[in-house]
């Protein structure tokens, strides 16, 4: 079975017909019998605004869902940090309008059964599905399971990592120490008395809403285990039902000095679910690329990197966008927009590795890797507004490098070759 698959796909605006460059991504991506994206941004009409954002609240309409399409795609998930930008009622109308446009997805549903469940995908080179879940979305997009007594909660398939901060015990005493003269967790102590929360764990201090524990000082994420055993039991059933499983995860977590760098619960993740049965892992959420490692003979992409970014292409913003930066919303798109970015010089978009990306095409045959090449393609950077985010085909082979440098400690080893990304 072949594959092709992209990263973010944070679209605003009505796909040109056509501009310069679309035919060769487009060619590419239909070489794919699976073709698959992440849709970040909701798609939705009258809708009124959430509490909080994936940062920047996104939406576009069923045309521009559509325009996304005749780039060849026919998988998709919702499961991302801008899924409730505008709410259950958003999120319920995306759901809808993928219906409706007869494209399939996973990772977003009525009930947190529905969104944790496989779809499928009939291909001429067998079955294939897709399990879709994220580890950073806004509190509460959860979906929930349905009960006896009440219905599902509607929401994304969930990947819920606990953090834990380490430092030394003379920082910890000293944290301790600001906690109780200051009383921050004055009603914290109170609820746990009570029997409300569980006790913390001998030298564990809960801080800002942050736990703290003594060790080797740096940051730590540990993996759900409700959560992965869901996802591994969707694994399990996927294997039983398709030729191919394919795992999407949308991670912003940052564990080092860098966004480029992995997570060690990220790698862990990944690796459990090429255990459980799925024949890759593709990865998205940090707006850059990150590393391709082989595990086990099957491809990981930790981040494919941004395949459309226009997150300043919204034609409208709540009342709440504008108050976050000071502004009323008589000031206007451009006056926020030029606010946020401290007049257009920071953000996604005027950093030029946010506006770099590959598009791997492989082959899975027989649950085996075959071959695994990748395309490099940039959204435009320092173009103008009307025309930045759309993908085209890199020039020089500058990506290549750059993906090839930060795979090679994973073991993983590549070529280029015509233009392309070659695993050897």
């Amino acid at each position: 079975m072949k594959i092709t698959a992209v990263g973010d796909c944070a679209i605003q605006k009505r796909l040109p017909k056509y501009y310069d460059g679309f035919e060769a991504v487009r060619d590419y991506i239909l070489r794919g019998d699976v073709r698959f994206f992440n849709l970040e941004t909701t798609v939705c009409e009258d809708c009124y605004a959430g509490a909080i954002s994936g940062g920047t609240w996104l939406r576009t309409s069923p045309e521009v869902l559509a325009d996304v399409l005749e780039f060849g795609f026919n998988v998709t998930t919702p499961a991302n940090n801008h899924c409730m930008d505008y709410d259950r009622p958003g999120f319920l109308q995306t759901l809808d309008n993928f219906k409706k446009l007869g494209l399939p997805s996973s990772g977003g549903g009525r009930s947190l059964a529905e969104a944790s469940r496989p779809v499928y995908l009939p291909t001429p080179s067998g079955r294939a599905a897709l399990i879709a879940c994220a580890s950073s979305y806004p509190p509460g997009a959860e979906a929930g399971e349905q009960s006896r007594d009440l219905p599902g909660r509607p929401g994304i398939n969930p990947l819920r990592t606990e953090k834990t901060v380490y430092v030394s015990q003379d920082d910890l005493d000293r944290l301790s120490q600001i906690a109780d003269e200051t009383k921050l967790n004055a009603y914290e102590k109170i609820v746990r008395a009570e029997g409300y929360r569980p006790p913390l764990e001998p030298d564990t201090l809960e801080f800002c809403e942050t736990v703290f524990k003594v060790g080797e000082p740096g940051i730590s994420y540990t993996l759900s285990e409700t959560d992965m055993t869901r996802i591994e039991r969707s694994i399990r059933d996927a294997a039983f039902q398709a030729d191919v499983v394919l795992v999407s995860i949308h991670n912003h977590r940052i564990c080092g000095d860098s966004k480029e760098e992995v997570g060690d619960f990220l790698r862990e993740f990944a690796h459990r679910c090429i255990d459980a049965g799925a024949h890759a892992v593709i990865g998205h959420g940090p707006h850059l690329l990150q590393p391709v490692e082989i595990y086990k003979g099957l491809p990981i992409f930790y981040s494919l990197g941004d395949f459309i970014l226009q997150l300043e292409n919204c034609a409208i913003m709540p009342d709440d966008y504008y108050r976050k930066y000071g502004l009323t919303p008589d000031a206007g798109i451009y006056e926020v927009f030029r606010t946020r970015t401290k007049n257009f010089t920071t953000g996604l978009q005027y950093q030029q590795v946010m506006m770099e990306a590959v598009i791997p095409y492989f082959e899975i045959e027989n649950g085996e890797l075959k071959h695994l090449e990748m395309l490099p393609v940039e959204l435009g950077f320092g173009m103008r507004h009307s025309q930045i985010g759309w993908p085209r085909v890199a020039e020089d082979d500058s990506i290549l490098r750059r993906l090839a440098e930060m795979s090679a400690p994973f073991g993983t080893k590549m070529r280029i070759e015509d233009g392309k990304l070659i695993l050897e």
